[in-house]
């Protein structure tokens, strides 16, 4: 009977609380599930795409090439906006530090400023990210795509990119709308592209300074640039589609594939630093309302940031991944 006791005394003190799994509460050991689970996840996206980038490796995109753009001013500043970004979301993981300490020190004014620092940062970082989507969207130079499906750039005789706008001169072009009369009036039509095949040829026999480049690296790891002759041939024989800008169809940088990782990886990442600046928000008014002051326990802060420095954390990932190496 008194062993009974004894072994029902210790499970209710094992499994009601009494230990607690490495001194962490039930929220926080949930936090770190979620953690580990969804950095899985970001693994198998991250891996998959070093895979797909192996097999292409001698067409993939240079970031420095994709990458130089910089809001209010035009040049070619590569990497520069990205670092930026990257820049800040880490200091924004700085603030968060300071916050979860702050909350230790139950010091409800330096909690409330350093999660207002946080969240200032993650929209910031958002909002470059909606920008840098948009302009890797919209596109800067344009290129043609052959009939296999490869990308032909345009460059100056230094091996400069040349964009369609400089040496292209559009012809008007008519098309016959759906008619409802013809069964198609339900059928939505896409937006003819600004310069057809037959402009880019024209403009480029009228430019003898411009020149095709191929997507193809050589062993210096430079895209390949083909002679004058060569140049128009190419366009002639193989031009199939000009474009401009990348989606999930066509990308002007290169394989379409890199395009359906970047908006699927970034996407999916700046879906997480968006739901964490959201969650941020609702602790930031909890903190200000003095609810957790009350409680004597600024645990909700920790947790909301362990999920912040795992979001920090892929985009190091991410940022590595897509481009630097």
């Amino acid at each position: 009977m008194n062993t009974t006791v004894a072994t029902t005394d210790t499970e209710g003190k094992t499994w009601g609380g009494g230990n607690q799994p490495l001194k962490a509460s039930y929220g926080k050991m949930m936090m770190w599930f979620f953690i580990v689970s969804d950095a899985l996840t970001f693994s198998g996206f991250l891996a998959a795409y070093g895979f797909s980038r192996f097999k292409f490796i001698d067409a993939w995109p240079i970031a420095d090439e994709v990458f130089t753009h910089i809001p209010f001013f035009h040049g070619n500043y590569p990497m520069i906006y990205v670092a930026f970004m990257t820049f800040v979301l880490i200091m924004s993981s700085v603030t968060m530090v300071l916050a979860v300490d702050a909350g230790h020190h139950l010091n409800k004014k330096k909690v409330t400023w350093y999660m207002f620092l946080t969240i200032i940062g993650g929209l910031i970082f958002v909002g470059s990210q909606a920008w840098e989507w948009n302009t890797f969207i919209k596109g800067d130079f344009g290129a043609v795509q052959t009939k296999g499906g490869n990308i032909l750039q345009f460059v100056d005789t230094n091996g400069d990119r040349v964009a369609l706008r400089d040496f292209v001169t559009a012809s008007p072009t008519e098309r016959v709308e759906h008619e409802r009369k013809n069964g198609l009036w339900f059928v939505t039509e896409a937006p003819l592209p600004e310069y057809q095949v037959s402009d880019v040829v024209k403009g480029l026999e009228s430019h003898p300074d411009v020149l095709v480049r191929t997507q193809i690296i050589n062993e210096e790891g430079h895209k390949t640039v083909l002679s004058r002759e060569a140049s128009l041939k190419q366009i002639k024989d193989n031009g199939k589609l000009v474009v401009q800008g990348a989606n999930l169809t066509v990308n002007e940088y290169g394989s379409p594939l890199f395009a359906d990782f970047f908006f699927f990886i970034t996407g999916f990442h700046g879906f997480h630093v968006f739901s964490g600046v959201v969650i941020n928000i609702i602790i930031f008014f909890n903190v200000i309302l003095g609810t957790y002051e009350r409680r004597k326990n600024y645990e909700m802060v920790e947790k909301v940031g362990l999920y912040w420095h795992f979001v920090d954390l892929v985009w190091v990932f991410v940022f590595t991944f897509f481009y630097l190496v």
